[in-house]
């Protein structure tokens, strides 16, 4: 059970630190004065966009354009492996990469407890800008010097990040799926999928 001093942080739009089934992760609210807050945390450029993380890509689809195709492929993969880049339903901050986001269906059970909770919250990674990432959230959460109550615990399997696709409009041949870093799925499964999903 996540406690309601870190609810009421997130919520109030600091920065808290959490496991995920990969690397530890950084939660911020989607909002301006949140991502001001995680980009000076993580002295992170704004040129360089950070994801979101959701329960599902049906919840995400308040903000991104979804296609069936894209649902069906998070499905068959393991859950969080995958990170898909889609066109936003109206631009959002250019520091969640404006007119495409970024989003990753989470599968760490506590960071699923915090978006149940709070929506739609950042998944970049727990650890500033081009340093290596800690182990587990405790970890990176000290490292970072974020308070107690702005660090769930959690270990983290380590390992590769998720696998990053970008899906474009194809017009009348539907939609283009572009793997822009390979992660823990590897690049020849995913378009292995795409090419035999029919």
């Amino acid at each position: 059970m996540i406690g309601e001093p870190t609810l009421h942080h997130l919520r109030n739009n600091g920065v808290v630190a959490y496991p995920t089934s990969t690397l530890p992760g950084l939660a911020c609210l989607p909002t301006a004065k949140g991502l001001d807050a995680l980009f000076t945390l993580k002295n992170r450029s704004p040129d360089k966009p950070v994801s979101l993380g959701v329960l599902s890509l049906e919840q995400a689809n308040t903000l991104v354009i979804v296609e069936t195709e894209v649902i069906e492929m998070e499905a068959f993969f393991p859950k969080g492996g995958l990170t898909f880049i889609l066109p936003a339903r109206t631009p959002l901050d250019e520091r969640l990469g404006g007119s495409f986001v970024a989003v990753r269906c989470l599968a760490h059970p506590i960071a699923r407890e915090l978006v149940s909770a709070v929506g739609p919250i950042t998944a970049t990674s727990a650890n500033e800008s081009g340093e290596q990432p800690q182990l587990t959230s405790e970890d990176a959460g000290v490292e970072l010097g974020l308070k107690p109550h702005a660090i769930l615990e959690g270990d983290c399997p380590g390992g590769l990040g998720s696998t990053i696709i970008k899906v474009t409009d194809g017009g009348d041949a539907g939609p283009v799926v572009t793997v822009m870093r390979e992660g823990i799925v590897p690049t020849h499964e995913v378009v292995e999928w795409w090419k035999n999903r029919n």
